[in-house]
Parts: structure tokens; sequence; C-alpha cells
């Protein structure tokens, strides 16, 4: 776990890694360009599109235990992966290490939901649309949170590199067009949509084009490894860095709800 002595320079994110060799675009998890803290990234053999999102192979349980410990080992004080089908093991992963463990962005959907009005969906952008099941959502405690859902399963582009590994070159702009034309006629076939969460990293690098597209929230692996990243690198409000409170610098001053930054 992070410690008060360390910045948020210094507090690592260990990210569990899919067998993939395609090219990894600025956004994705797996460019280290995403973010501005370090990351250590594992690798688990194996660990193929087909085994983890369409067979949800339970083989690979153990491989992902074992890579997740060595993260933690390796100092990582916060764990997630680069696949959201790995929600599927949220509970094992989580159980088998002692710093938080996210694997999947879909962990933030009964979160979503509560945030949005109650006669709203929240939509969910995901790699293969068939290969999601109740038991993914039972994972995160969201089997029962009202969603709509759109994959990418049939899109050239995505199918080719993502799915199928034929070729590690990713044309991106024929991806963006593909992942625009998928969540626009989500939108358009469900207009009270109120968010729209991405399980699928791949596609995290247009999230600021979906959402100038739809003007809805985005959530995705990105959004939450940052905010558990900052729940770990706390620091003092104000600029005097002291953890003294910035009112009259007293430990324990109490703001007048009537006064100047009250409530």
């Amino acid at each position: 776990m992070a410690t008060g002595a360390e910045t948020e320079h210094d507090v690592a994110i260990g990210v569990l890694c899919c067998d993939t060799n395609f090219t990894k675009v600025p956004g994705h998890i797996r460019n280290r360009a995403t973010f501005d803290f370090p990351v250590i990234y594992r690798v688990v053999d194996g660990a193929t599109a087909e085994r983890v999102v369409t067979q949800a192979d339970p083989r690979l349980l153990d491989p992902f235990i074992q890579a997740a410990q060595e993260l933690e080992a390796r100092g990582a004080a916060a764990i997630t992966g680069a696949c959201g089908f790995l929600v599927i093991f949220q509970r094992q992963l989580a159980d088998a290490v002692n710093v938080p463990l996210h694997a999947s962005s879909l962990i933030q959907l009964p979160m979503v939901h509560r945030m949005i009005r109650s006669d709203q969906k929240v939509g969910l952008l995901v790699a293969k649309k068939p290969s999601l099941t109740r038991r993914h959502l039972a994972a995160v405690g969201a089997e029962h949170v009202p969603v709509c859902v759109v994959g990418l399963e049939d899109q050239p582009e995505f199918r080719e590199v993502m799915l199928e590994a034929r070729r590690p070159d990713l044309d991106a702009d024929r991806l963006g067009r593909e992942v625009l034309g998928q969540v626009e006629q989500l939108a358009k076939e469900n207009p009270d949509m109120g968010a729209l969460v991405i399980e699928c990293t791949d596609v995290v690098p247009y999230a600021h084009q979906i959402q100038a597209h739809l003007g809805i929230p985005v959530f995705d692996i990105v959004t939450l490894t940052e905010m558990v990243h900052r729940s770990l690198t706390r620091r003092p409000f104000g600029a005097s860095g002291t953890g003294q409170c910035p009112v009259d610098g007293g430990e324990h001053a109490v703001l007048n709800p009537g006064s100047p930054g009250g409530p």
C-alpha cells in the first residue's frame, strides 16, 4: 500500500495484461503515455482474446492470480486489468492480494447507475456482446442495473486486430469510425441512455470523441484507474502543505455555514 512518505509520482499501478501484440495507441491502458504516474505491466502468457472474452476460460484464473501477486511484490500499490472481461475473476483476484484490485471498468456500473435518473439506462460498449453474460455483471453486483449494450465483434478492424489477432498493425482511424458508428446507433436506439461505460480497454482512446458525439458522461478503465491512484496519493488542501486547515491554520477548524467557503 502507498505510504504518506510517497508522492503521487512514486506510487505505481500494476496492470494485468492479456497476450496481445497489436499497436497500443495513447489512451490505451498499455500505452505508458496514457498516465502521468508509474505503471507496471505483467503479460499473462496464453491469455488471448479468444480465451478471455469468448471462452471465459477458468484455467486462466491461476495464472492471473500469480501475475497479480507478482505485481504486488514488484511494488504496485493497486492493480487493474487490461481487459474488461476479467471482471469474471474480480472476487478471486481481489482476495489474492493485499492491495486494491479492480479487474474491469465494469466495477463502476452500480455507481454510474446510481448517479443518473432512475428512468435512465447505462450504456455499455463491449468487445463482444454475445460474450457478456449475467455472470459477468453479477461479479460486480450489477446484474440488476438497467443497461443497453453494443458490441464491436462485427466491425472489421476491431474483429481482425483485437479479437482474431490476424495482424499487429492497427488502422486507428478506421477503428475510430467503427466505434463512433456503434455508439451512435446505441444512442439512437436508446434515447434514455444517461451515461456510458466502456468495457473494452482497446477503444478507450476514442472516449473523448464518444463524449463529444453523445454529450453524456463516459466512464472507462482509465477514469477508474486515475481515481484509484488519486485515492492512494492524497495531499493536503491549500498551498501550505502543512496539513492544517487553510482558513485559520487550526487543525480542527470548522467553517460556519454562512461564511465564505461554507456549505
